[in-house]
């Protein structure tokens, strides 16, 4: 198992890792990688990575749907963050052909940031023969 190191930079943020990730993946091989994120107020989704606009609009929409200021019990001030990162997940599991990832032309894998700025982590597993 690889455990990618991500530091984000706001309180809301997505952030590309799928070079980090192919990098994890072994050469060659066929099967799947597991992407798991051990956080509750962050969480993990593939979207698109080409227009940087897409990403502002997801987190926009997320902030209209969960606002941070919402009517809630949790006392620590990061509720709409855990409502967030349930939304999103928190695990991801993708095929891999040849040692490469399978997703599609646009598709890119994003940590998703909801109580930042922070360290987080993001464990990686490859599930295939070997």
């Amino acid at each position: 198992m690889t455990t990618l190191s991500v530091r984000t930079t706001q309180t809301d943020d997505l952030v590309d890792i799928t070079e980090r990730v192919r990098e994890a993946i072994p050469a060659g091989l066929d099967g799947a990688v597991v992407l798991y994120c051990p956080h509750t107020t962050a969480g993990l989704l593939v979207n698109e990575g080409a227009d940087p606009d897409v990403a502002m609009d997801l987190l926009a929409a997320l902030r209209r749907l969960v606002p941070r200021d919402g009517p809630y019990r949790h006392r620590e001030g990061n509720a709409a963050a855990h409502i967030r990162s349930v939304l999103t997940g928190s695990s991801l599991l993708i095929p891999v052909q040849a040692g490469r990832l399978a997703l599609g032309v646009w598709q890119r894998i994003f940590l998703a940031e909801y109580d930042g700025p922070r360290n987080r982590e993001v464990l990686v597993q490859f599930l295939g023969p070997g």
